[in-house]
């Protein structure tokens, strides 16, 4: 894959994910043209007034829930990166119309403004809570992940190939519970909803390069999912405010104890690499030979946060912390 020829499109372009990918994009891999899609016209100037700033690099104002702007907005784009999404559980829970409208609307909108368009890849990001979902964002999601596999179908004979990229709780995001701990460990006490409560971990450097990892990959159909570590909630509260009094608070509406990314049902159609988990369609038009290289799955297989043989060790917890106290308030890296 020619970075340098494509055309790059990233939905929710300003947000943090979005923010992170356009720094990464505009140092590394020097795209022909990479444009920034997002409804937000505040977030767009703040990203300008901090230096995202360059010849290739373009704003272009819009909403994941309107087609038509989405199907002007594709034209001659060949990779687009899905970001956008209402994704804090509990805003999702009080707004249930307004996650499905962007959640799985927006994805059905932005399937048919790509495989009109002939974008050649598009990668949607997911996550963890896609997976036997108990809340609304977990639905959604799951709704999206279903709609860009099988979307594959509907391209088929077309140059147009869709996946998903599923990982977990992103370090350093917006929601990010570090803010809060920080924040929180000035008046001496941290909140928790459950002393047992674990979390797949990420930062957002790692899911950049996982994404673009899964880009260059893709056949189309596949759901990507990371090997990466799990984190015990309790240890990042002790992290992040050392002799803070910790407080149960119980666990809120439609959130889990542990997470998981791969379930045993999933698994029987998983394979795995070195770095990833590929979690392939089934439907009878993959072709399973597309990832005959890797690796399949035990019977029972199953990719949980309590489970996991990779743990953030206290040091590393430590670390993760002081590098989200030192980017406060979070700054944009200038690019030229």
């Amino acid at each position: 894959m020619n970075w340098r020829e494509e055309v790059v499109l990233v939905t929710g372009g300003t947000g943090s994910f979005g923010q992170k990918f356009v720094e990464v994009m505009l140092r590394e891999y020097q795209p022909r043209q990479l444009i920034v899609f997002s409804r937000d016209e505040l977030k767009q100037h703040d990203m300008r007034a901090s230096g995202f700033v360059h010849p290739s690099l373009r704003y272009v104002l819009g909403d994941v829930r309107d087609l038509g702007r989405l199907d002007w907005a594709f034209k001659g784009v060949s990779v687009v990166v899905h970001a956008a999404a209402i994704k804090q559980v509990p805003v999702c829970e009080d707004n249930p119309f307004e996650a499905i409208q962007t959640n799985i609307t927006g994805c059905h909108n932005v399937i048919d403004a790509a495989v009109k368009q002939g974008v050649h890849q598009i990668l949607a990001l997911s996550t963890d809570k896609a997976v036997n979902p108990i809340n609304l964002y977990g639905a959604t999601k799951l709704c999206g992940e279903k709609m860009f596999v099988q979307a594959n179908a509907y391209a088929a004979g077309s140059d147009t190939h869709l996946s998903c990229a599923r990982y977990g709780n992103v370090v350093g995001s917006r929601g990010s519970v570090i803010p809060i701990f920080l924040e929180q460990r000035k008046r001496g006490r941290i909140t928790i909803t459950d002393r047992r409560m674990t979390r797949f971990c990420i930062t957002r450097a790692q899911g950049i390069r996982f994404v673009i990892r899964c880009l260059e990959a893709m056949h189309g159909g596949e759901i990507f999912v990371p090997k990466i570590p799990s984190m015990r909630l309790v240890e990042l509260a002790e992290a992040a405010a050392p002799g803070c009094e910790i407080q149960d608070i119980g666990i809120r509406p439609g959130e889990k104890l542990h997470e998981v990314l791969v379930s045993e049902d999933e698994a029987r159609n998983t394979v795995e690499v070195e770095d990833m988990y590929i979690i392939q369609p089934a439907h009878p038009w993959w072709n399973q030979e597309k990832w005959n290289s890797a690796r399949r799955l035990p019977e029972g297989f199953r990719y949980a946060s309590e489970t996991n043989t990779h743990w953030l060790t206290k040091q590393e917890l430590s670390e993760l912390v002081s590098a989200e106290d030192t980017s406060m308030p979070d700054r944009l890296h200038p690019v030229s």
